[in-house]
């Protein structure tokens, strides 16, 4: 005969009840029942678990320093049993998302927000990537979730999550403040704050004020939005940047509209071939009405000034 998991169930209700009249009505079964199987655990044990006085059951000092083991063997399997519940809802769960330097500063923040508020259990691992690495991680089906502002990589589904234009940032109490929308001829002669000569968003910029014939005067450039704006606040020149940077940016600034169009999109995407998290569509949720959100806060900014 061999211990059992029933041996030391029956074991933990009596010692945890105090009698086995009690652990009987735990366990649904009967006061002879638990006798028995007490009696054939000690048999297996070769000692004994209770000492029997006057019709009462005493926990010898074995069976303390036994339960004391067989508790900490619950708190494990109850800690198993509540993560297993859990599994059921999915409440709980990682998810990872990827995306642009950028956005992982704007926008996704107040996203994240709002999905850890539906499913505080979860969490997300925000993975910023620059645009060829972003793209092969993606094909590579290692996110859940990614935001781009390329088309969709190979073997990703993808859906339009923000479309909206490049906006100007000034500093405040720049003269061109005064002016609704600003023109590439408004800029003639001004120190400009560029992005890195790679960028592609910094060669349609380049090529809108190539093609009006308009000389800007180079002052700074960084590879990050957000660097751009600190840089225009500190009122080292003008600029022209995403606006969700600007937005997340926007104490100290104004934004204007430009009256070149210059497309900004962000695309949602996800991988085809990667097993659909849960809890996916909830983040995927959360990403539209943040996205609505910032594009409603956006129009009113420049509406406003």
């Amino acid at each position: 005969m061999n211990l059992t998991h029933r041996h030391i169930e029956v074991f933990r209700a009596v010692m945890v009840s105090g009698q086995v009249t009690r652990a009987a009505e735990v366990l649904h079964t009967s006061q002879p029942t638990i006798s028995r199987e007490l009696a054939r655990m000690e048999q297996v044990l070769g000692y004994a678990l209770f000492d029997r006085v006057k019709g009462r059951m005493r926990p010898t000092a074995r069976a303390l320093a036994l339960l004391e083991e067989v508790e900490a063997s619950f708190v494990g399997l109850d800690r198993i049993a509540a993560h297993a519940a859990s599994l059921a809802r999915f409440s709980q769960g990682r998810l990872s998302l990827a995306c642009l330097p950028a956005l992982s500063q704007a926008l996704v923040p107040d996203a994240l927000a709002r999905f850890a508020a539906d499913a505080p259990e979860a969490s997300v691992g925000l993975v910023p990537l620059e645009s060829p690495q972003l793209g092969a991680a993606l094909t590579a089906q290692r996110h859940d979730l990614g935001l781009t502002e390329e088309s969709a990589p190979e073997a990703c589904g993808h859906q339009p999550l923000v479309r909206t234009q490049e906006v100007v940032v000034l500093p405040m109490g720049h003269a061109l403040a005064q002016r609704r929308v600003l023109i590439p001829t408004d800029f003639e002669g001004l120190p400009f704050v560029s992005l890195s000569p790679a960028d592609p968003y910094r060669q349609r910029i380049d090529g809108v004020f190539q093609a009006a014939g308009v000389q800007r005067r180079w002052a700074v450039e960084s590879a990050s939005a957000a660097s751009v704006c600190a840089l225009v606040r500190s009122g080292l020149g003008v600029a022209l940047v995403n606006p969700l940077s600007a937005l997340a940016m926007a104490d100290g600034l104004v934004l204007r509209p430009f009256a070149v169009p210059i497309a900004f999109e962000v695309h949602l995407v996800w991988p085809q071939w990667r097993v659909e998290h849960p809890l996916r569509a909830a983040l995927v949720a959360a990403l539209h009405a943040t996205a609505h959100d910032w594009q409603r806060r956006l129009e009113v900014v420049l509406a406003t000034g």
